[in-house]
């Protein structure tokens, strides 16, 4: 294939544009991309622009007809557009002016609100369309903005921004065209009170650099920026005051620190996002574990696939200094829709000093449908979770699935009582803890008192919209009961011939009932208790 140079332009003329210029389409400040080609295109007329666009809606790969003109990121994101097509940007000043002072689209009004659970439209003072109107005809009293997508690519003066705008403490500039971190300082360097700045889907070069006015910026959000480690470290010395940092969808995989190991600095950083990223190994994330004021760590949708904790783990192999305890004040730890399988990767969360915010939800460990473990093991095997996959853990509930637990653990493990201590750490714990006795063999025992000893009370509840209304029913039901047969005394019970059934587990203060597959499981292998309540419906 032919390779083709680009033909470079003059940037100060009228439509002139520049490789790796970031550009936004013309009347859609939403489609950006970046500049990767300027010239001719073998068998079309004139000069051309060939962009990347950001979104992957293109037409190519940045070749055609067998000549490659760029490389873009994907098959499907490259495209040739003419220069009257494509628009620079705008100034941050006239994006204000458009945005606050100018009338506005219904797509731009859309922008001004937020929606209400209702979805109701609620005004706000940061982007209430009657607000910026009239109280903010003087801008000196806007202290929240919004300017997301407004195709903004250059600051103009820090001193005209001052003069204009100096009381700003919250700023949105999601989506602009910004692509270096001089306009970055710039801006800074004319907001003097800026505390929130969102450069959510700004491709910012990975070019950092000395010193930046962010000093007074407490809440940094650089999601789908591009960014990586390195210029995270480099920007660390500006960042005095941060205490959340956002770093979403930018595809990090290693964290490298300026020195040693370990990630250093960020003394008041409170709050880390690392969600939708690449990460696949523990290791890195300890690297984390000397933020010594970091209380939430957000790692939903990564490839982690075990964790461990420091000297106390076989995995670890990089041990701490005496004396230090790793994630000392760690709080919340967000872990959703990893590929975590295994219950020692669980176990070992409760090493960690101050945990009691857990997500797990979305991994293997917690798939019912495929051996994961119900929300009443977890609870159980995890002693100070207080907040698990969002949802509060109330004492009553605790105690519930602390009891229930450990007779679950007595019926599977009969036969393995050596291997107790090993699979189920804190079984010993709570089985002392609420005076729980062994379980008699049901070979030792006869007649009634057999019969009694294995029976629970279960009310049943149907609620299948075609089932019709029926009262709740409650019945005596044999532990050893298999889901599959109990599925067969519903439809006895409820008159349900014909229907093919679905069995839930209403768990006290879990927000969704748990759906029963496994019909050759019995009620006592599923640690189903005394007075549970199971819902039945219908399969759609």
């Amino acid at each position: 294939m032919q390779d083709m140079e680009p033909e470079l332009c003059n940037e100060n003329s009228e439509m002139g544009f520049a490789i790796n210029q970031r550009v936004h389409s013309v009347g859609d400040p939403r489609r950006t991309g970046t500049v990767k080609y300027i010239g001719p295109v073998k068998g079309f007329a004139g000069i051309w622009v060939g962009i990347d666009w950001d979104n992957g809606e293109g037409k190519h790969d940045g070749s055609i007809n067998g000549v490659r003109y760029f490389e873009a990121n994907n098959e499907k994101s490259g495209s040739f557009v003419r220069r009257q097509n494509l628009s620079k940007g705008i100034s941050f000043l006239e994006a204000l002016e458009l945005r606050y002072r100018g009338s506005s689209s219904k797509e731009e009004e859309d922008e001004m609100y937020v929606l209400s659970a209702g979805n109701k439209r609620v005004f706000v003072q940061l982007v209430g369309k009657n607000k910026v109107q009239d109280k903010f005809n003087h801008f000196e009293e806007l202290v929240g903005v919004s300017l997301s997508y407004m195709g903004i690519s250059s600051v103009g003066s820090p001193k005209e921004i001052e003069a204009t705008v100096p009381n700003i403490k919250q700023l949105d500039l999601t989506g602009n065209l910004f692509s270096n971190w001089e306009d970055v300082d710039c801006l800074c360097e004319g907001l003097q009170k800026l505390e929130i700045l969102d450069l959510t889907k700004n491709l910012l070069s990975h070019y950092v650099m000395g010193l930046m006015r962010l000093k007074n910026v407490r809440v940094l959000v650089l999601n789908s920026s591009g960014i990586n480690w390195a210029q995270i470290e480099r920007l660390n010395p500006s960042l005095e005051m941060i205490e959340e940092l956002h770093l979403m969808g930018n595809k990090l995989k290693t964290i490298v620190p300026a020195s040693s190991n370990r990630v250093q600095g960020f003394i008041s950083l409170r709050l880390l996002n690392l969600e939708d990223n690449l990460f696949n190994t523990w290791d890195e994330i300890l690297k984390l574990s000397w933020l010594r004021s970091l209380e939430q760590l957000q790692l939903n949708k990564n490839h982690l696939s075990r964790i461990f904790y420091p000297d106390h783990c076989s995995e670890s192999s990089k041990p701490h200094e005496k004396g230090f305890k790793p994630f000392n004040n760690l709080r919340c730890l967000l872990l959703g829709d990893n590929k975590i399988a295994d219950l020692p990767s669980v176990d070992c969360l409760n090493y960690f000093p101050n945990l009691t915010d857990i997500r797990l939800s979305g991994n293997p460990i917690t798939d019912q449908t495929n051996g994961g473990i119900p929300r009443f093991v977890l609870i159980a095997r995890l002693e100070k979770v207080q907040i698990l996959n969002g949802s509060e853990v109330s004492s009553r509930e605790r105690k519930e699935s602390e009891i229930r637990y450990v007779r679950y653990v007595i019926t599977q493990m009969q036969d393995r009582l050596g291997e107790i201590a090993y699979i189920h750490p804190r079984f010993d714990k709570l089985k002392a803890l609420h005076g729980i006795e062994d379980e008699k063999s049901s070979n030792d025992m006869k007649g009634p008192q057999k019969m009694a000893s294995g029976l629970l009370s279960i009310t049943l509840k149907s609620c299948g919209a075609s089932m019709g209304e029926k009262p709740p029913v409650t019945k005596k039901i044999p532990a050893t009961t298999i889901v599959g047969k109990l599925k067969v005394l519903c439809e006895s019970f409820f008159k349900l011939k014909g229907n093919k059934l679905k069995l839930f587990l209403v768990e006290e203060d879990s927000p969704f009932p748990v759906l029963l597959v496994d019909d050759m499981a019995s009620l006592v292998d599923l640690g189903i208790i005394n007075e549970a309540t199971i819902i039945i419906d219908h399969e759609d």
